[in-house]
Order: structure tokens, then sequence, then C-alpha cells
């Protein structure tokens, strides 16, 4: 009796240690099929002209105006929606910036600033920042929930979002196929 008892613990000791490997190894073929996220570099566009800006309905109080240059919309392969942005203040100033936007995360990032003379200027901040319905910067929000990222999960394609940017129109989720 004590035999079988010694070597009915050894079976399961055994078959223990196999189900263990198998459940690790299954794992690692798991996590080896899940690719990294990696962005590419973005290639700076030209400065944005006043024929191809379209005004970006926001919905806030603000006396600022915020314009997306239409010919700067691009979606790279990493999936990052880029796009330059002009704010005219409401005391005269014009700022312009270009910038990222992730759907995925709801991630928002700023690449470079625009000079008067149309020049740019790499952006000293370059870390991804949470898109955030109060912020400083509502074109922000307006731009992933209404045009670029309506989807949430996927960027809207760059035809849809220009068209309605350019419409005055905002998108509704599921209507972007």
């Amino acid at each position: 009796m004590r035999f079988e008892s010694v070597a009915c613990l050894f079976v399961l000791v055994v078959l223990a240690g196999h189900a263990g490997a198998q459940g690790s190894e299954w794992e690692a073929e798991f996590d080896d099929d899940k690719k990294s996220w990696k962005e590419i570099q973005a290639q700076i566009p030209a400065y944005p002209k006043p024929e191809s800006l379209a005004l970006v309905k926001t919905g806030s109080a603000t006396s600022h105006k915020f314009y997306v240059d239409t010919k700067s919309v691009s979606v790279g392969e990493d999936q990052v929606v880029r796009f330059t942005v002009v704010t005219k203040t409401a005391g005269g100033a014009t700022n312009v910036t270009f910038e990222g936007m992730r759907c995925e995360t709801r991630e928002r990032k700023l690449y470079a600033l625009g000079h008067a003379d149309g020049t740019w200027v790499r952006a000293r901040d370059t870390q991804w920042h949470r898109v955030v319905l109060r912020d400083l910067t509502p074109y922000h929000h307006s731009l992933f929930t209404q045009y670029f990222c309506p989807e949430r999960t996927r960027p809207t394609p760059v035809r849809i979002a220009v068209d309605a940017l350019q419409q005055g129109r905002w998108l509704n989720p599921g209507a972007v196929d």
C-alpha cells in the first residue's frame, strides 16, 4: 500500500510539472504573437495655407478659433493621425502646431511648433498625453471624439475626417466605414 501511494504521488508530481511547462510554453507563444507598438518617424508637413484651413467645432466657451490644415491630415502605418492646427486667439495671436493622436490609447502628442516665417521647430515635450475634456486646448477632445477617433479604437479614414471638417459636421461612431 505504501508503494502505491508513493507511485501515485510521483505520477501527480510529473503531471503537474508537465502541465506547468505546457502553460508557460503557451503563454510564451501567445506573448510572441503580441506585436509591440512602434511609432514611425513623423514627417513635418508643409506650412499651412489659409485656403486649406477648416474650423474645428469645439462647442466650448472659449473665444479662440481652432483650424486644422486639411492638407496635413494623415494616418501613418503606426495608426497615428497627424495634423497641423492653427489657433487664432481672441487677442489676435496665431499659433501653429503639428501634432499626433492615437485613437487606441486616447493620447495626443506635439511634434513641432510653427513660426510666423513659415518654418518649424521641433517641440521640447514630445511625450504622449491623455486627451481629456477639460483641457486648455479643447480642440483635442473635439478632434478625438468627433473627427479622428469617433470609433475610439481606430482612426477615421483621412478622406472621411477631412470631408467632415470641411463641411463643419461631426461624425457619429459607426458611420465612418
